[in-house]
């Protein structure tokens, strides 16, 4: 493996892992206070390496929701991965591959997408690897300190802490609809329709009613503001 790759790229992963530092660690006092144990809490961050998932999949797991409702919330949410991967595949070395493929496919998050996206020179494995350990670190890590900070801070701090993970969300979605109207007019008819399950139908399961906001909000976005091709008007 290329020592100098492998340095470039965990040099690169340190803004990563220091703003997931902070993030995880919204998520492990969220984990803690849905029921989980810090040691379970950690093992999810460990295993899966998606923000948005995990904070779904805690919702469900706590409201007791069935395993394919778990599984259709998981397409729903992560599906974005794929197509990152697909758009980074033409990027790569020729030494990746298929196990580097398979194995470097795990660290692929928006951030990791992000700063690989934006190299001139094709991605080595020891390059993404490098970037993969360090944000790994720091995501795992804060999940760890902010469930372990869940279980032993007083209820009145680790729910005001908790809001972390929103804070992200929100520092997501914000910044690209201010700049694009369509994107404002997708996130205001999710928050409708979230609304509308949270107090009308509640007869729905909070993963299927998030499955399909999503999916509604996308699909109306779409066909009343469609993106308009280059040179059409």
């Amino acid at each position: 493996m290329n020592k100098k790759d492998f340095a470039k790229g965990a040099y690169h992963g340190i803004p990563i892992a220091l703003g997931y530092l902070s993030v995880s660690f919204g998520f492990g006092i969220k984990a803690v206070q849905s029921g989980l144990s810090a040691l379970a809490a950690t093992l999810i961050s460990a295993f899966n390496l998606t923000s948005a998932g995990q904070a779904a999949g805690v919702e469900i797991i706590a409201a007791g929701g069935t395993l394919i409702e778990m599984i259709l919330v998981q397409l729903t949410i992560n599906i974005r991965y794929s197509l990152m991967a697909i758009t980074l595949s033409q990027r790569l070395d020729s030494g990746f591959t298929l196990p580097h493929r398979l194995l470097a496919s795990y660290g692929i998050t928006d951030e990791i997408f992000a700063v690989c996206a934006s190299q001139r020179k094709p991605l080595t494995p020891a390059y993404m690897y490098g970037m993969i350990l360090t944000a790994f670190l720091g995501w795992v890590t804060g999940t760890a300190l902010g469930a372990v900070a869940g279980e032993l801070l007083p209820l009145s701090v680790s729910s005001a802490m908790g809001i972390v993970l929103y804070g992200m969300f929100l520092a997501l979605i914000i910044p690209p609809a201010k700049k694009d109207r369509r994107i404002l007019l997708v996130v205001l008819i999710a928050a409708g329709l979230s609304l509308l399950f949270k107090y009308l139908l509640t007869a729905v399961s909070s993963g299927f009613a998030m499955m399909i906001s999503a999916i509604a909000a996308a699909a109306i976005g779409a066909a009343i503001a469609p993106l308009k091709k280059e040179g059409r008007q």
